[in-house]
């Protein structure tokens, strides 16, 4: 075999380079379209949660759940578990993605976020706790009003137990950071102890800790890279941030007063479209409030109406005879219902969070050591 000229090693070195550009542009093209990709998955998922405008919607349509209801919270936390499991397919199919400048300085901010996003998990599952024992209290004045003939007996028993229900949903409110709600919700259930944990953030929370400043927290340094471009991590950490502020100001849970009404969330960005205007309508709810508090969720906001119209009612009841108030005792039987079947539900949904959270975190880990 003839030895390799030097023109000939010239002309092998400048296509070995000519190949590295290639592949370089190869990858460069196949991060560019996965970002794509993902960034409409998750346009797409959380414009599924935007209100539907269907003002006479035909009688065999199915229901439509109004922004914060509990079914609604139900399909944002499983819009949540589809962009998070999009996530883990970009991370694994290109590691490098996240691993080279800048993106790399991401990382530990967004394992922090986790570990936050954990803590609320655990919050929220006993607000919802705190929420089932409000919708008892609703359980014993509705028994109590739908007694035939209603007696001044019965009367008592519905507004002791609409005072209890009112004084639980204003808890907040009346105490500036609710000692009332917060006694239920140190309750901590134990179902993040179990899990193993990740490095903290699952069990207990102290006395001390408040859902609102976690959330300012894990805000703080959200901002979008350099030069406006999207980037995976930056995504998955602006939906993460969302849907644990929108749970916090759904369930009370401990000390979310003083919540944040706007999130930085960049409205320029196609993702973001539907997630700036589900985040905009609740902050709109937030502002009617006396106070920035949790509890907005729809059915505890309807029960609370109802509560003052019945309260009234019991109130004035030797003095108006026999006010009718059988359609407002019918709501609020039907909303104990929806309570009763719902929020067993939104519980597991939340858990199932918590745990993918948790096995989220340990693979970003498992990525960036290698």
């Amino acid at each position: 075999m003839a030895p390799v000229t030097e023109h000939q090693s010239s002309f092998l070195g400048r296509l070995s380079r000519r190949n590295q550009v290639v592949s370089m542009d190869v990858n460069h093209e196949q991060e560019l379209e996965e970002l794509e990709d993902f960034q409409k998955h998750v346009a797409e998922r959380f414009a599924e949660l935007l209100p539907q405008p269907s003002p006479s919607p035909p009688s065999d349509s199915p229901e439509t759940h109004p922004v914060l209801s509990i079914q609604w919270l139900k399909k944002l936390l499983d819009v949540f578990m589809s962009c998070e499991s999009e996530f883990h397919s970009v991370l694994t199919s290109n590691p490098s993605q996240i691993s080279k400048p800048p993106l790399d300085k991401l990382v530990p901010e967004m394992l922090d976020r986790i570990v936050k996003a954990l803590d609320i998990c655990t919050a929220v599952v006993n607000g919802v706790d705190s929420v089932r024992q409000i919708q008892r209290l609703a359980e014993i004045a509705v028994t109590a009003l739908k007694q035939t003939p209603l007696s001044d007996g019965s009367v008592r028993r519905a507004k002791r137990a609409l005072g209890s229900l009112l004084a639980a949903l204003n808890a907040d409110k009346n105490s500036g950071g609710g000692s009332g709600r917060r006694s239920t919700s140190e309750q901590w259930s134990s179902f993040g102890r179990r899990s193993g944990g990740s490095g903290g953030g699952g069990g207990c929370v102290s006395k001390n800790w408040s859902a609102a400043k976690q959330i300012q927290a894990m805000t703080a340094n959200l901002v979008a890279p350099r030069g406006g471009e999207a980037s995976p991590i930056y995504i998955m950490s602006s939906v993460m941030v969302m849907v644990m502020w929108t749970l916090v100001a759904a369930v009370p849970c401990q000390t979310s007063n003083g919540l944040l009404v706007h999130l930085p969330l960049p409205k320029h960005q196609i993702w973001a479209s539907a997630a700036v205007s589900i985040s905009e309508r609740i902050g709109e709810e937030m502002k009617k409030k006396e106070t920035r508090c949790g509890g907005l969720m729809e059915e505890m906001q309807r029960m609370e109406r109802l509560g003052l119209k019945l309260m009234e009612f019991s109130e004035g009841f030797r003095f108006n005879g026999e006010e009718d108030v059988k359609a407002e005792v019918v709501e609020m039987e039907e909303i104990c219902r929806k309570m009763e079947e719902g929020l067993e539900g939104l519980q597991r949904r939340v858990r199932e969070v918590f745990h993918r959270l948790v096995k989220s975190r340990s693979e970003i880990l498992e990525v960036t050591d290698h």
